[in-house]
């Protein structure tokens, strides 16, 4: 698996790891990675993070750890055509082939 963010501001971190991600580890992969990279990038300012509807994602422990820490934008489901992050994957595995 792997967990990778970007911004406007430029590139976040990028964790790999092997199997798969309950709500447990995606939090602890926010917790170690997304956080410093918005630290990193917006340097106090807001930001709003966004993420699909993944059951990881959507799990209550997350919604929870994340209302009290980030904004993260309202999110349609089944919709991951909306997400620039996609363009980055399908690049990476073009790539990678």
């Amino acid at each position: 698996m792997v967990w990778g963010c970007m911004s406007a501001c430029g590139m976040g971190s990028l964790h790999i790891w092997k199997g798969t991600i309950n709500a447990e580890r995606y939090i602890q992969v926010l917790e170690q990675h997304m956080l410093p990279s918005r630290r990193r990038l917006f340097q106090g300012r807001p930001c709003i993070f966004q993420h699909d509807n993944a059951r990881p994602h959507t799990a209550s422990i997350t919604t929870s750890c994340l209302r009290r820490r980030i904004q993260v934008l309202k999110w349609p489901a089944c919709s991951p055509d909306l997400s620039p992050i996609e363009n980055i994957w399908c690049i990476i595995k073009r790539k990678m082939r």
